[in-house]
């Protein structure tokens, strides 16, 4: 009986543990809901930024050229700070609009899937 009890409550935490997990990953961060912009730059940026390691795993960049994207894509995070920290924490919509210009001429760099 006692190890019954023992899966039990072995059983019983790892499900309160998914459980919890799964609510906090639905569930928006606090910067998420109060700086949606932002947000949104900065996961276009993350997203980027993965394409650029997959593709050098893959050959189809160099380091390199990694590099000098990784380079463009960290002068995008710097000026969406340096935005952010000229307006309380939030980015305008036309300095959303100007990233995301930036960060379309950065992805037009990073060779296609």
């Amino acid at each position: 009986m006692l190890i019954s009890v023992r899966k039990f409550i072995t059983v019983a935490a790892l499900t309160g543990s998914l459980v919890g997990l799964v609510g906090i990953s639905s569930a928006d961060t606090t910067f998420q809901k109060n700086h949606p912009r932002r947000e949104e730059v900065n996961t276009r940026l993350s997203n980027q930024s993965k394409r650029i390691h997959q593709d050098v795993k893959n050959g189809t960049l160099t380091k390199r050229q990694a590099a000098s994207l990784h380079k463009h894509d960290r002068q995008i995070r710097q000026e969406e700070r340096d935005m952010a920290s000229q307006n309380g924490g939030h980015i305008t919509q036309s300095e959303q609009k100007t990233l995301n210009q930036q960060e379309n001429a950065l992805s037009k760099r990073i060779p296609p899937k």
